[in-house]
């Protein structure tokens, strides 16, 4: 078994690994969207980041958003701790635009270097194409922080094909590239595929950096073998119809083949899950698990460790569609 190449992010210079991290989880329960997770300790989130970064997981995925900044300082402070191992990690936040304009894009970078600890913003992303200025106003802010180096690379994050070739162009005008876009995208939510973004982001060198890569463990088949879990879920995950009875009733065939593929790799179904998202698309798609525990750090590792034939590509391809209707 071979492992998967890094690749390059959009028409950058920077090699990323196909798997990033992401760090949703590490905003220390601050503001609405860090309630959506438990608060973990500074020590176990230092740990989750070594051991990332051991196995191959250069690149580290945060947002203004995550806990008001805490998730931005708790990854800054994470890769201080660790010294020399960190030197090479690079570092993917976001700017939050509701009820802001695009002169916010310049005016609080400051704030994101703070938050930061003198680490570099390798990648600055907006976060959702909501705010008081359009595309173009966005974008012309975005140029300016590159032609200040304030930050390396420019992407975008939950644009549809439209605003993301919108920015593209305008990017390009200003003699830069727009690398990424960020959206929701696994084997039970292809609607990037249907809908143009995929193929836009092919055609401009774009690369789509996939969040929920696991549908909020769905993939993992541990809802499927024991649905007694489903009654400790909490927060918005219990409402999503994923974790209905009908919804598992639907997706049990796809987690059957994952299983099985499991088994033959020697692995969890949520790696093979991970494993054909980074390869399916060729160098496209990277993902941003999310790792709230040790233990599934490792297994984001292990997930980059293996190679699916083109043949269990193409069935999961075929089970995923039928599951997702």
């Amino acid at each position: 078994m071979s492992a998967i190449p890094y690749r390059k992010l959009g028409n950058s210079n920077l090699s990323i690994s196909p798997l990033g991290l992401g760090c949703w989880q590490f905003s220390k329960g601050s503001g609405l969207v860090g309630k959506y997770w438990s608060v973990i300790d500074q020590m176990d989130i230092n740990e989750i980041i070594q051991v990332s970064l051991a196995g191959g997981i250069n690149w580290f995925d945060t947002a203004e958003a995550y806990g008001k900044g805490k998730s931005e300082e708790a990854l800054a402070e994470a890769l201080i701790e660790l010294g020399d191992q960190a030197e090479e990690a690079l570092i993917a936040t976001k700017w939050w635009p509701l009820f802001r304009t695009a002169s916010s894009l310049t005016g609080t970078i400051d704030q994101r270097l703070k938050h930061l600890k003198g680490r570099a913003i390798d990648l600055y992303q907006i976060h959702q194409p909501l705010s008081f200025s359009g595309i173009t106003e966005q974008m012309i802010e975005m140029a300016k922080l590159l032609d200040e180096g304030k930050i390396r690379t420019a992407g975008v994050s939950n644009f549809n094909a439209a605003q993301m070739s919108k920015a593209a162009g305008v990017m390009q005008d200003q003699g830069h590239f727009i690398v990424s876009n960020q959206v929701k995208y696994s084997l039970l939510d292809r609607r990037i595929e249907r809908n143009g973004v995929m193929d836009a982001a092919k055609n401009l060198g774009i690369t789509i950096i996939a969040y929920s890569p696991l549908e909020q463990g769905i993939l993992s088949g541990k809802f499927h073998k024991n649905p007694e879990l489903l009654k400790q879920l909490k927060g918005p995950r219990k409402h999503l119809s994923g974790f209905k009875k009908n919804g598992l009733m639907r997706t049990k065939p796809l987690i059957d083949l994952l299983e099985k593929y499991a088994m033959e790799y020697e692995v969890q179904p949520s790696q093979i899950a991970l494993n054909w998202l980074v390869r399916f698309h060729g160098d496209t798609v990277v993902a941003i698990p999310g790792a709230p525990k040790v233990r599934h750090a490792e297994e984001n590792i292990t997930a980059m460790n293996f190679t699916l034939t083109q043949k269990q590509m193409d069935e999961l391809d075929r089970v995923s569609n039928e599951a997702v209707g």
